[in-house]
């Protein structure tokens, strides 16, 4: 584990740590103003950024300057935040990476977060998007980060189901993703008491009002539960200081259990969404990443 990885950890125990224990924090998680969603000026200075709304909802498009619409590969990013935090400068940070890296194309929606919106309006959203890639005949790679990484698994497992083969989902890099809003999973005590950041006592309530009604353990919200038959080649991605551990480790084992393709990186020591942490685990897994999505996009 480097020094930075450390001190980022120490950092988030002593900032954040205390409210995701405090049963109450849930409350004021979803009380909290949201953030302005819209890209950074100093990424749309030298990326192209355009923006539409699909479905009441803004979908941002970030692409190189030149490369005309619908001339590159696509990758949807959905971002983490519990469902109740806007999307942050660490996203766009990864987004633009990925533009600069692969000269792709980036779709991000802006999918509506709880308590105003629920995860029924998230999946609508996301199966709209990806309904207009097949459509126009793109492929299209789904990349989620915590909270965006559960969202994404459940996107690609709806469209195995409804489209099979014809699904525009060509893959899934998921960077510690939340897969069971119930978190019951025995194996999270263990990590929950060295997660310097994250703790399930105020994710439970965020985890109810999102899922409006329904059961925690459905897997329109948990996709843990869902089918994973089907589904394109997963690239899971989390550390072993990080709550969300015990169910990636399940989710990869039940996706080699049904025959599918799945890499599985496990950090020591890292703590969530390391990818988006300006620390040399970071940096060596957005390289990662990148080369895996090369490989696949051409």
């Amino acid at each position: 584990m480097s020094w930075q990885m450390r001190a980022v950890g120490a950092l988030m125990r002593a900032t954040r740590k205390r409210r995701f224990t405090d049963p109450d924090g849930g409350t004021a998680l979803l009380e909290r103003p949201k953030g302005d969603p819209t890209p950074p000026a100093r990424l749309t200075r030298r990326l192209l950024a355009t923006s539409e709304t699909v479905d009441g909802f803004e979908v941002h498009t970030l692409r190189r300057y030149g490369a005309p619409r619908g001339s590159r590969p696509v990758v949807v990013y959905l971002h983490g935040g519990a469902y109740v935090s806007e999307i942050v400068r660490q996203h766009w940070d990864v987004v633009a990476g990925l533009v600069d890296a692969l000269d792709v194309e980036v779709q991000v929606p802006i999918y509506g977060l709880a308590p105003q919106h629920t995860a029924a309006e998230a999946r609508s959203l996301v199966a709209t998007v990806l309904d207009r890639l097949r459509e126009q005949g793109r492929p299209a790679y789904l990349v989620g980060d915590s909270a965006g990484g559960g969202l994404a698994l459940v996107a690609a497992q709806q469209e195995a189901a409804r489209h099979g083969e014809d699904s525009p989902v060509v893959g899934l890099t998921l960077l510690a993703p939340w897969l069971d809003l119930s978190m019951v999973n025995p194996g999270i005590d263990a990590v929950e008491a060295v997660d310097p950041w994250l703790a399930r006592a105020a994710l439970r309530e965020v985890a109810r009002v999102w899922a409006d009604g329904t059961a925690l353990d459905d897997a329109l919200v948990s996709p843990l539960f869902g089918d994973v038959a089907g589904l394109p080649p997963v690239d899971l991605r989390v550390g072993t200081r990080d709550v969300t551990q015990p169910d990636c480790r399940l989710l990869a084992r039940r996706v080699q259990d049904a025959g599918g393709e799945v890499s599985y990186h496990e950090v020591a020591g890292a703590i969530h969404v390391f990818p988006l942490l300006p620390v040399p685990e970071g940096r060596a897994a957005l390289r990662d990443i990148h080369a895996h999505l090369r490989s696949v996009l051409g």
